[in-house]
Formats: structure tokens, sequence, C-alpha cells
């Protein structure tokens, strides 16, 4: 008998989870997200300092690692400093099946 409620007895799917809040990630995770991002875009930024250094004598390589090298912090603080986009995922959530009403007639008994 099912009450129509929240209660979950079985996932559609056995190896799937049921979700039960549609909560974002903490704030902590995120933040740690955002900062390996701006890390990792700030590393990218010294191999093309070093590549332009390296290439001086071909004079439009320089300046093509710089032109990339030059954005690059203002681009990390933008992403860092930007939240993550809620995520638009199918989930598995319980879903109680509607009740129907018989269509056919019963015999009542008047006493």
């Amino acid at each position: 008998m099912d009450s129509g409620g929240g209660a979950v007895t079985m996932p559609a799917n056995d190896s799937d989870p049921v979700l039960i809040t549609g909560a974002a990630l903490s704030y902590e995770e995120q933040f740690r997200a955002r900062k390996r991002k701006y890390v990792i875009m700030m590393a990218c930024r010294i191999p093309c300092l070093i590549l332009a250094g390296l290439t001086y004598h071909v004079w439009w390589l320089a300046l093509g690692f710089l032109a990339i090298s030059v954005p690059l912090p203002w681009i990390a603080v933008l992403i860092a400093n930007d939240s993550p986009p809620r995520k638009t995922e199918k989930v598995n959530r319980f879903q109680a099946e509607p009740t129907a009403i018989e269509h056919t007639t019963h015999r009542v008994i008047d006493g």
C-alpha cells in the first residue's frame, strides 16, 4: 500500500542511487574547484613566458607567446570568481504511481 508520501522502498534501477536533494555543491567544494582552475591557468602562463624568452630570435613566435600570456591572469581571475553553473542532469527521483478509480460498477447492499 502506497501512501503517496516521499518514502522510497526501491530505486528504479538497483545500481542507480536515489537523489533526495537538489542542493548544489558546498561552498568549500566550489571554492576548491575554482582555486584549482586558477592555479592551472596561472601555471600555463609561466611556460608561455619562458617560451617567449627562448624564441626571441623568431619575433613573431615570441610575440605570439607573449600575446597568449598577457590575458591569462585576467581570464583566470574571472573564472575563479565565477560560481559554477547548476548542473542539468537526469536524476533518479522517486515518483509515486497515480492511483486510478475503477470504472466498473459494484453491487451495493442496502441494509
